[in-house]
């Protein structure tokens, strides 16, 4: 595209199906690494990462070739596929429905950054539904909350090899897609 200039920085936050905790922190840098290879091979750039078990946050600078859902389908399709190969979850693996995506200044980079790289000492003062909820107030974005968290009411849990406690029967599940303006992660 000749003569065509943008700034697009963009957070975007999905949830593992049924907000499970099983991405293995033994597995996170390499399964980071297979997503910055699918952002890149789609000709995006990937400024940050970082995942905590049961959620991801991205931080992509986007061309404007790329329809960001067909980023997001591509990278949860890769990764899911990914995981299940390796066999990293008892069950099969999989994220859930829909994803957030927020947009920033290059002025905000920095902190967005700072903000993905401490997730885990986000996470010890605040849930994900919490932290994502925050991000829909913050960014002014329209949801009706009957519907942004539903309760997951089937089939098994899946657990994650060596991580933690989480049961996704009754859990709330995600389920949204946002973009909005500009502010603080």
């Amino acid at each position: 595209m000749a003569n065509t200039y943008t700034q697009i920085y963009l957070q975007i936050v999905f949830a593992v199906e049924g907000r499970a905790s099983v991405i293995p922190s033994a597995h996170k840098e390499e399964l980071h690494r297979y997503i910055t290879g699918i952002v890149t091979n789609r000709g995006q750039k990937l400024i940050a990462i970082n995942s905590m078990p049961d959620h991801m946050h991205i931080l992509v600078g986007l061309k404007p070739d790329q329809a960001l859902s067909d980023l997001v389908r591509d990278i949860k399709a890769g990764s899911s596929k990914f995981i299940n190969e390796r066999d990293w979850v008892a069950g099969r693996f999989s994220w859930q429905e829909g994803f957030g995506a927020f947009s920033y200044s290059h002025s905000q980079l920095t902190d967005v950054v700072r903000y993905i790289q401490n997730q885990e000492q986000h996470h010890a003062r605040k849930s994900f539904a919490e932290e994502y909820r925050e991000f829909l107030e913050r960014f002014a974005v329209e949801y009706d909350s009957r519907y942004v968290f539903k309760p997951v009411m089937n089939g098994p849990p899946l657990t994650g090899l060596g991580d933690t406690d989480a049961n996704p029967i009754n859990s709330p599940v995600l389920r949204t897609e946002s973009t909005s303006g500009h502010s603080k992660p």
